[in-house]
């Protein structure tokens, strides 16, 4: 058996998804060694609030949650991926998680800029770089060799940026309808039941779904920001959030859902895009779907995303459950992405190349 990678990691904000993330790799370990050869070290992390960590040798977990030296606000994340730019580690990871900004997109995408410019792959779970700036960075990273990966913009860590990618050869994307936003699938869900708006709302910020301002999610713009990321990467689009003709949820749905329930009909909040000529257009609204329609069966948190081909017709993803977890896997698996794109085949036991 060859060597095994070393892959090195700056992790750029430090929350809930990046925290599971580095526990992931843990549990992951032996599975990423055995399989791809890959051998994981973080050396970098730093936060808006927290400061910031840096050692070339690497950082365990207990030190991660524990001695932080605080630096200023600010330049800390770009030193990191400077540093990390001049590791020898075969491989070179920027992981972005800074909680998406709505209006620009930023800095997450002046973070996903720098690391490329360093030299190092960018892997995100951040919205806001695809549904402000894919085509630029795309073409940066292409530039540069290295790849620029954002599975977890998404649905978490169901596979749909890949599937277009890796499996669908020769096939053409025309247009996509979605829920995508599992707040809201769950607040319209509760409201046909006849249960209270703010109460659901804040059963999905006890669960660390919805955050503390849920308005991101119940005003559309989370959906907005996946259709503007579906849009660019699968249509060719080159649309930003604010470009999509969106509209949320409110208390006064609570009606309109029930009666939709009653006739045997489900109201959702539907994402979609689709090209017409040489234009996209893309939208987010509450609809009324006939019940046999595939989205309006799904219940709770649930997402799914339905695709429209030339040589496909329609496939269909349902993600029937979701979390940190998945959203975190989503990060591991743009990480093996990486490593399986750079490892030199392996020989099997017969000596025949292995995938």
């Amino acid at each position: 058996m060859s060597a095994p990678l070393r892959a090195d990691l700056a992790l750029i904000g430090f929350g809930n998804v990046a925290g599971r993330f580095v526990s992931l790799l843990d549990e992951c370990r032996d599975r990423l060694l055995r399989d791809y050869a890959l051998e994981c070290r973080i050396v970098g992390v730093t936060t808006r609030r927290k400061g910031t960590l840096y050692d070339p040798s690497g950082l365990d977990r207990a030190r991660l949650i524990g001695d932080w030296r605080t630096v200023p606000p600010g330049p800390g994340a770009f030193q990191i991926i400077d540093s990390l730019g001049s590791s020898d580690a075969d491989l070179r990871v920027v992981v972005e998680t800074t909680t998406l900004d709505i209006a620009s997109g930023q800095p997450a995408i002046d973070h996903v800029r720098a690391g490329i410019a360093a030299g190092c792959h960018v892997i995100t779970a951040n919205k806001g770089p695809v549904a402000f700036a894919y085509a630029a960075l795309r073409d940066a990273a292409t530039t540069g060799g290295v790849h620029f990966l954002f599975e977890g913009a998404v649905m978490d860590g169901v596979p749909i940026f890949n599937l277009v990618r890796e499996t669908l050869p020769a096939v053409t994307v025309s247009g996509f309808r979605g829920v995508v936003n599992r707040t809201t699938n769950h607040v319209l869900t509760a409201l046909e039941q006849g249960h209270d708006f703010d109460a659901a709302v804040a059963r999905m910020q006890a669960e660390g779904i919805a955050e503390a301002d849920p308005s991101l999610d119940l005003d559309g713009w989370d959906a907005a920001a996946k259709t503007a990321a579906l849009a660019n990467v699968l249509l060719g689009a080159d649309i930003t959030p604010h470009e999509v003709d969106r509209r949320g949820i409110a208390p006064a749905d609570g009606a309109a859902a029930i009666a939709s329930r009653k006739a045997g009909r489900r109201l959702k909040l539907v994402a979609q895009a689709r090209r017409n000529g040489g234009r996209i257009a893309a939208r987010v609204a509450p609809e009324e779907l006939p019940g046999d329609d595939l989205l309006a069966q799904l219940e709770g948190q649930q997402n799914a995303i339905i695709l429209e081909t030339d040589l496909l017709e329609e496939i269909a993803i349902v993600q029937r459950g979701g979390g940190l977890t998945a959203t975190a896997y989503a990060l591991v698996s743009d990480l093996v992405t990486i490593a399986r794109a750079t490892a030199p085949p392996r020989r099997s036991a017969r000596g025949r190349r292995s995938p």
